[in-house]
């Protein structure tokens, strides 16, 4: 057998452990999780990211505009003493203005405008499905609207539509805790189908 496969089940089980309660051979299998997936993140980011983007173009290749993301990177570690913490809030500036500017036409683009295509598109739709279809997604996204639209009283056809909204918000989050519970489902079947056949060899 395999060494990585004897290491796996052996791991899985200990991880299983807790289903019996609290108990060492799961917490060496917790920490030994979050120690490998720390060194893993800390060797990847060391070679792919510092190594790579920064040190080498930087200090082998001479690109030396890259001279100022590394200043404003020292700058975060200021945050260690009192005296230098305020440098960490220009580069704390410099990254969440960045990643706004960067995040929001993107999930605009990716998120808004294109669910609104989208819908438009069914609402056009060749065959009384598609249309149907269309019509129910746009009823769902006014009226989960009006509910969350709190500057007028839920009175009258605002209070209606509101309550639809709440319904629609409903089916939307059971359907979503569903998902999440079959996709965690699957992923125990998967383990247990691991431990039976490849692990164990109980079953072909």
């Amino acid at each position: 057998m395999d060494p990585g496969t004897i290491v796996a089940g052996i791991l899985t089980i200990a991880i299983l452990s807790f289903l019996y309660g609290d108990n060492p051979v799961y917490k060496m299998a917790e920490t030994l999780l979050v120690g490998v997936s720390m060194g893993y993140v800390l060797v990847i980011t060391w070679t792919n990211t510092l190594m790579a983007v920064l040190f080498k173009p930087l200090f082998v290749e001479s690109e030396f505009w890259l001279i100022i993301p590394f200043i404003f990177g020292l700058f975060m570690f200021g945050r260690f003493h009192k005296s230098t913490s305020f440098l960490s809030r220009y580069s704390m500036a410099v990254l969440i203005g960045s990643g706004a500017g960067v995040a929001i036409p993107a999930m605009l683009g990716a998120r808004t405008l294109r669910q609104m295509t989208a819908t438009v598109e069914m609402v056009q739709g060749d065959s009384f499905l598609t249309i149907f279809s269309g019509l129910v997604v746009v009823a769902g996204l006014f009226s989960t609207l009006s509910y969350f639209y709190f500057s007028r009283e839920h009175e009258g056809i605002m209070g209606r539509s509101a309550r639809v909204g709440t319904y629609f918000l409903m089916i939307f989050f059971g359907t979503t805790f569903g998902y999440t519970v079959m996709s965690r489902v699957s992923t125990f079947i998967g383990r247990m189908d691991f431990l039976l056949s490849d692990f164990l060899h109980l079953t072909n």
